[in-house]
């Protein structure tokens, strides 16, 4: 028996019930961990509410990050045993693999032994939010030292990862935010520039930053009215990664800016990169050594007990946090 989240309708964050339910031993393949820290995720607060990819089951878990220690592992399982300490790559599924559990139980390929000198919190707050912005900036966008990438919401866990990976390539981070209430906490973070979308005309700041040059790679979470003026600030064959979708607002498609410019515009999930094993092996090594060296180091907006894990999810959609929200048991 473990204890678990699981929701019985959707809603808002106060569907979420912590029950006690049986637990399988792992199977062929599958490692079982003992839970002691989650990291949050908007795709959770979106399968709640019946708004993500994947369809919910009831009654469901959910969850897709997590760190503790190996409880047990099945047959056919290499490199791991009881007592190590590891975290995880978020799952392709979670109401197949749900994280939000004292115990629980994962493909073995997902498992890491992350280093040693992350405790479990930060362990938690990893895979997510590195797996997600190297895909983008380096796998698909490949990109370069001395390219401007604007990242926006950028406040976020994965807009920071953005920009501490443009950082370790030498790449130049334009940090994008609604506001300027975060521009001092997003330039302690790492960003060379902060432009406040609310408050400022983004394409003559960016202009002014970027230079005759341009911007060459835009990471997006938002889409809505910026389309327009964030590509008519990239370089020709510049590249536009969209992996969310943010605002309320309709997406135009800038169709002159595109052709004029020979832009890239691509969609894209961290799951094309996690389903890949060869460009999984290759993120893992990036992250795992920028971990190592200090200069990718996750950022905890706000710590929780696995009984609040309403009032995380009541935090995580506030949008006021800054950086990781995670969760301890």
């Amino acid at each position: 028996m473990t204890r678990a989240v699981r929701f019985h309708q959707h809603g808002g964050p106060e569907v979420l019930r912590i029950e006690t339910v049986d637990v399988a031993p792992p199977v062929r393949g599958e490692v079982q961990i003992r839970v002691r820290a989650l990291g949050l995720n908007r795709a959770e607060a979106l399968l709640r509410r019946g708004t993500y990819i994947e369809t919910a089951t009831f009654p469901s878990g959910l969850g897709l990050e997590a760190a503790g220690i190996v409880e047990a592992v099945g047959m056919d399982v290499a490199g791991l045993v009881p007592g190590d300490t590891v975290s995880i790559v978020p799952p392709l599924s979670m109401v197949l693999w749900p994280a939000y559990a004292e115990l629980a139980t994962f493909p073995a390929e997902l498992v890491v032994k992350h280093p040693p000198e992350l405790g479990f919190e930060m362990a938690a707050a990893v895979w997510m939010q590195y797996l997600t912005a190297y895909g983008a900036l380096v796998d698909i966008a490949g990109l370069l030292r001395g390219d401007v990438v604007v990242i926006t919401a950028a406040s976020s866990s994965v807009g920071l990862a953005a920009i501490q990976i443009a950082n370790r390539i030498g790449a130049i981070p334009i940090a994008m935010t609604r506001t300027s209430a975060k521009r001092r906490a997003l330039r302690d973070a790492g960003a060379a520039h902060v432009v406040a979308s609310d408050e400022e005309d983004i394409r003559a700041r960016l202009d002014e930053i970027a230079g005759s040059s341009g911007v060459r790679v835009v990471l997006d979470a938002v889409g809505g009215s910026t389309f327009e003026p964030l590509t008519a600030a990239m370089s020709p064959g510049g590249t536009l990664i969209e992996y969310g979708g943010l605002s309320p607002d309709p997406t135009p498609f800038p169709l002159f800016n595109v052709l004029s410019k020979s832009l890239t515009l691509r969609g894209y999930l961290v799951h094309e990169i996690i389903r890949d094993p060869a460009r999984l092996a290759k993120a893992k090594a990036f992250i795992i050594e920028g971990l190592s060296d200090g200069t990718l180091k996750p950022i905890i907006a706000r710590t929780f007990k696995f009984e609040d894990i309403v009032e995380a999810h009541r935090f995580l959609e506030s949008n006021n946090q800054f950086g990781k929200i995670v969760v301890t048991i």
